[in-house]
Formats: structure tokens, C-alpha cells, sequence
């Protein structure tokens, strides 16, 4: 165990994959079978993560950036290729005990609880795992089924829940232990959006209530939008910014937005300048970041406005063209 700061710290972390190529046809199988040609797979590649107590980090890419092989070298189920990480002072891949208990990772797509017990039954099994004392059990457990609002479902078999109810006991399952560190990826994939904004108010509880510093993988921008204090994006296994939204936004969006509500029907709005959305009695100019000021002030002169707002562009059209900016 070392001594760092940061509850989760990363230096120069790598993860690549060796897997074997196989030649086509018979002949390539029988080839195979004496002499095998390995394929090197870089999946994370040198990436600096430095995460004080308490924050809520959201860590965002497209598909295979590198995400998900990252939270599990945190979480010490997998062995890095290369560089060091620290986990509540602890190198997670030694699984050392005392780390564990500290720790939780969720993930959207894996189940830890049974199939075919109800989750009281899942959850009574992780507090004996965990070492948890019944009082603090069962106060944690009935709090956490109360806010997640659970009573008429934990007693059901798992296999009978829905996919939210399912994810919201994952989630109970994963706190049992009330842990100082939570990994979640894609907590809330493939859910409505009644249950998506339980669960983020939920997480955002948790972190402002017990101190848990959470690192957050999502699709969802509303998600990071709502909970994370910052952002670290990753492509093709490599870090590509760091910072708040806001800074993403500044740095990545060379547009803004100025809604303009009229009181009457203008025609040829294409003549003062570039139109995204023209919907009487709405309409939205798409005009560059620097001129925004001056831009806003000549539409206010030339055209019938009773209401003006400037907006950002959408989170996920800035992700979009970082990530083509990346990959270029």
C-alpha cells in the first residue's frame, strides 16, 4: 500500500491483448495447430487518471476506446500491460483484501446477483462476503431499498425483474459494504427514462451524502451532464481531454446557438445567416463562437424578436466531432 492524494491515480496505464491469428482453410487450421502467429491489440495505452476523494469523474468514449478494460485494471480484475495504478493507495491487481472491501464495480451489461434467487437472498450472501454487521446491514439494505423504491420486488427472483428493477438492485447489491470508491459502467443502459433519472438522483446522493468518489462510464450525456464534477475523454485507448464540460465545450465547439422567439412570420431567413431550426414561432441561428455577441445584437435589430436565449451546442455533437477530430 503507497500513499497518494488521489483516491484512484493512474501513471502511463497499458492493457494490450494478445490473441492468436488464425490462417483460412484446412491447411491454415492444421498450420495453426504447430506454429501460431500472436496479434498485439492496444486497448489502453498509456493513460494518466488522477481522481481526488469524493469527485464524481464522468470518463467518456465511443465503443472499444478503452473504457470498460480501464475500470476492470482499477478494479484489479485485470493485469496491466504497462504503467501503475493506485486505488485507495492499493495496486488493484494484488486483489489485496482490504482493498476489496473498499471498492465496488457495476456494470450495465453483468449481473452479480443470482439468476434464480430473489436479491434479499443475493444481498444477505454479499454482507456475509463482505463481513458487514447485521445492524449496519439491515439499517443500509432497507435505506437503500426505501430510496430506490424496491419493497415490492426484492423478494421476487431476479430473473423475474425487469431490466431497471434488476439494475437498481445491482446497484443496492454493489453498496452493501458501503464502499469509498464505485465504478460504474453504463449504469443506466437500456433503461426509461423514469428510471434513469431515479437512479442519477440516487448516485448523486450518494456522492454528496457518504464522500463516495465515483468514476461514471456512460452513453448518456444527461447522465454525466447531471452528476459529473469533470470529464476525461478517451479514444482508441488514449486520453483526449480533461476538464469540465464547460472547457469541452469552449475548446471543441466552434459554434453557439441563439434561439429567437418573433412575433411574426419573417421570410428569407436564410439571408441572415445559417438556420438550424425554423419552427414559427422559433428559430435558431447557428453562429460562430467569437462573433456571438455581435451576431445576436444585429439579429435583435434587423428582425422582430419578443424572447432570445443563447445556447451551447448539444454535448453529443461535441463528443461527435472530437472524436472525428481524434480519429483523423
Amino acid at each position: 500500500m503507497s500513499q497518494s492524494k488521489y483516491a484512484v491515480e493512474t501513471k502511463g496505464l497499458q492493457k494490450t491483448y494478445v490473441t492468436a491469428k488464425k490462417l483460412p482453410g484446412v491447411m491454415g487450421g492444421i498450420k495453426s495447430l504447430f506454429s501460431t502467429e500472436k496479434t498485439l491489440i492496444p486497448a489502453v495505452k498509456g493513460i494518466d487518471l488522477q481522481i481526488a476523494p469524493g469527485e464524481f469523474v464522468g470518463f467518456l468514449g465511443p465503443n472499444g476506446a478503452g473504457k470498460t478494460t480501464t475500470l476492470k485494471m482499477l478494479s484489479g480484475i485485470l493485469h496491466p500491460s504497462g504503467g501503475t495504478a493506485s486505488v485507495l493507495g492499493f495496486e488493484p491487481w494484488r486483489r489485496n483484501h482490504e482493498m476489496l472491501k473498499q471498492i465496488s464495480l457495476v456494470m450495465g451489461n453483468k449481473m452479480q446477483l443470482w439468476w434464480d434467487l430473489p436479491a434479499r437472498d443475493g444481498f444477505r450472501v454479499l454482507k456475509e462476503l463482505y463481513e458487514v454487521p447485521d445492524a449496519v446491514y439491515t439499517q443500509r439494505v432497507d435505506r437503500l431499498i426505501d430510496i430506490l423504491d424496491l419493497k415490492a420486488k426484492v423478494d421476487v427472483a431476479v430473473r423475474k425483474l425487469s431490466l431497471g428493477e434488476r439494475m437498481k438492485c445491482e446497484l443496492v447489491a454493489a453498496l452493501i459494504h458501503q464502499p469509498q470508491v464505485v465504478f460504474l459502467d453504463e449504469p443506466t443502459i437500456g433503461l426509461d427514462v423514469v428510471s434513469q433519472k431515479r437512479i442519477r438522483n440516487f448516485l448523486r446522493d450518494l456522492n454528496q451524502r457518504e464522500g463516495t468518489t465515483i468514476l461514471l462510464t456512460s452513453h448518456y450525456m444527461q447522465d454525466v451532464q447531471e452528476l459529473c464534477d469533470r470529464v476525461v475523454v478517451i479514444d482508441h485507448g488514449e486520453k483526449v481531454f480533461e476538464g469540465t464540460l464547460d472547457l469541452m465545450a469552449a475548446q471543441f465547439a466552434d459554434s453557439r446557438r441563439v434561439r429567437l422567439t418573433f412575433s411574426q412570420p419573417v421570410e428569407n431567413l436564410e439571408t441572415y445567416g445559417k438556420v438550424v431550426l425554423n419552427e414559427f414561432p422559433i428559430v435558431v441561428f447557428e453562429v460562430l463562437r467569437q462573433d456571438t455577441a455581435r451576431r445576436t445584437a444585429e439579429l435583435l435589430q434587423a428582425l422582430p424578436v419578443v424572447d432570445v436565449a443563447i445556447e451551447e451546442v448539444e454535448m453529443d455533437e461535441i463528443l461527435r466531432d472530437l472524436f472525428t477530430r481524434t480519429a483523423a
